[in-house]
């Protein structure tokens, strides 16, 4: 009997870390990211630890590149809407654009199971997601801090929102845009 073995033909180390990741985002969007974990990754994929580590990294990276496939689907948009847009007015929109994304998005139940540890202490500080907000809010500051500012705004919103749209976006556009002008 054939066994059919996911490492085996084609380009191996592209198949193996897909695989990985598309496991380890179903994990993070079902369980949160402060439930991660590498073992439960290997279990999900039929292989072992020394299989993660060598096609898809360690916890830290894998995370990085789940926050990049989830936010993916939220950066296009984003893209889009502030793409003629620069200064104040780009960040506003870009802040807007990615609130509306992530509550209608399925990675909404995972945003919302965040708790006050590791999670948040992890996600704004993640170069991955700092690189995107500095890319859609046109942020040209070299200080890594305005982009994760930028992601703790986003994330304080989303998880904690004002209730009414227009209100959300007037205290955006006077609370955090004068940052950025």
């Amino acid at each position: 009997m054939a066994r059919d073995d996911w490492l085996l033909g084609g380009e191996r180390r592209t198949a193996a870390a897909e695989r990985i990741y598309a496991a380890a985002t179903d994990l993070v969007v079902r369980d949160g990211l402060d439930a991660f974990d590498i073992d439960a990754l290997a279990a999900r994929v039929h292989c072992s630890r020394a299989t993660i580590y060598r096609y898809a990294g360690g916890k830290a990276q894998i995370r990085d590149a789940v926050l990049l496939r989830l936010a993916a689907r939220v950066v296009d948009s984003v893209r889009t809407a502030v793409n003629d847009l620069t200064g104040t007015e780009r960040v506003v929109k870009a802040i807007t654009v990615a609130l509306e994304h992530i509550r209608s998005d399925p990675i909404r139940p995972m945003m919302m199971s965040l708790t006050a540890g590791r999670d948040l202490t992890q996600l704004p500080s993640s170069p991955v997601l700092g690189r995107l907000a500095a890319d859609l809010t046109g942020i040209t500051d070299d200080d890594p801090h305005a982009a994760q500012w930028i992601v703790r705004v986003v994330m304080s919103l989303a998880i904690w929102p004002v209730g009414d749209d227009d209100a959300e976006r007037r205290m955006v556009e006077r609370f955090v845009a004068p940052a950025f002008s």
